[in-house]
């Protein structure tokens, strides 16, 4: 039997990782399959019209920068212990769907789900105004049993993917790690950057992720950076990259040489070696400074020995 959860679970954080240990733990309680029912795109780009000043209009549709990409949030679901997960496109035809034609539909007769994970104070369907009691009384004519998850609760805060993000806006990726449950990353591939950094003593790799990936402000971070290639050439040598590697990272356009790109620039520490091409992830630490603009390139590169003493001292904490 299928006991599943649904939500969109954008960045999997502490609350959703709170409802998704219940689905596991009631799936084994009946020797049944834990299942996820999530969406590839964000409902809201779908039945809203912009409300927030971090979300963009292409087209006829609202776009929202997301905490985790689908392949990451898949990932970390799979993770926590869930054994399937089911992608479905949002699309107007459901968001038009009435809560008992979700149920019937999709969740019974496409899925086979057998017991349906509420989260507690989860609504669903185009209206949104039935409630728990209501999902209750489909489930039994549907037949899904209907179990209400209990609820997330630390100091007094509701954690939430929106608030997620106004902290990880603001750089306050220490905070956003409390609400997580882990450090936010960023997943992408190194690619061919301007070579400043290594003028003045400091290269960087420049990083690419995927669009709708919410970008933290701009500012340097510490960070602790996984290298998930192939065999990497270092010094000369051919050698596999094991474990993290510490550094720091700028986000921004990189004011004291007049950028006109925002970028993402990380320095590796204590590493020399060619990683182009390679897929890394960078793992926010704490927020160190604004992004600024200095007189002179050796005016930043003081500044840059200042950032590299405090984010060893802050990573080897």
């Amino acid at each position: 039997m299928k006991v599943a959860t649904i939500g969109f679970f954008d960045g999997v954080h502490k609350g959703h990782q709170f409802l998704i240990r219940q689905v596991v733990e009631e799936a084994e309680r009946i020797g049944g399959t834990s299942v996820c029912v999530t969406f590839a795109n964000h409902p809201r780009s779908v039945v809203e019209q912009m409300k927030h000043e971090r979300m963009e209009v292409r087209g006829d549709r609202l776009e929202i920068k997301l905490l985790t990409t689908q392949d990451e949030k898949v990932k970390l679901l799979k993770q926590m212990g869930i054994q399937e997960v089911s992608l479905l496109e949002f699309t107007p035809e459901i968001a038009m769907m009435s809560a008992y034609d979700f149920m019937k539909q999709v969740l019974k007769q496409k899925m086979d789900v057998g017991v349906l994970v509420i989260g507690y104070d989860h609504r669903f369907g185009h209206n949104r105004s039935e409630g728990f009691d209501d999902y209750v009384r489909y489930g039994k004519e549907i037949g899904i049993q209907i179990v209400q998850a209990k609820a997330y609760a630390e100091n007094h805060i509701t954690v939430s993917s929106s608030l997620i993000r106004e902290t990880l806006l603001q750089g306050s990726v220490a905070e956003s790690r409390k609400l997580l449950g882990y450090d936010y990353f960023l997943e992408g591939i190194v690619v061919n950057g301007f070579k400043v950094g290594r003028r003045i003593g400091y290269p960087t790799a420049n990083i690419e992720v995927a669009p709708d990936k919410l970008i933290p402000c701009d500012g340097v971070y510490a960070v602790r950076v996984e290298v998930r290639g192939e065999r990497l050439e270092v010094r000369g040598e051919k050698l596999e990259v094991r474990g993290e590697i510490e550094g720091m990272l700028n986000i921004g356009w990189r004011p004291t040489f007049n950028g006109n790109k925002r970028t993402i620039e990380v320095n590796l520490f204590d590493f020399e070696g060619n990683i182009y091409s390679e897929h890394i992830t960078i793992h926010f630490v704490d927020f160190l400074r604004p992004e600024q603009r200095f007189a002179s390139p050796e005016a930043l590169t003081q500044q840059l020995a200042i950032d590299e003493q405090k984010a060893r001292e802050i990573l080897n904490d």
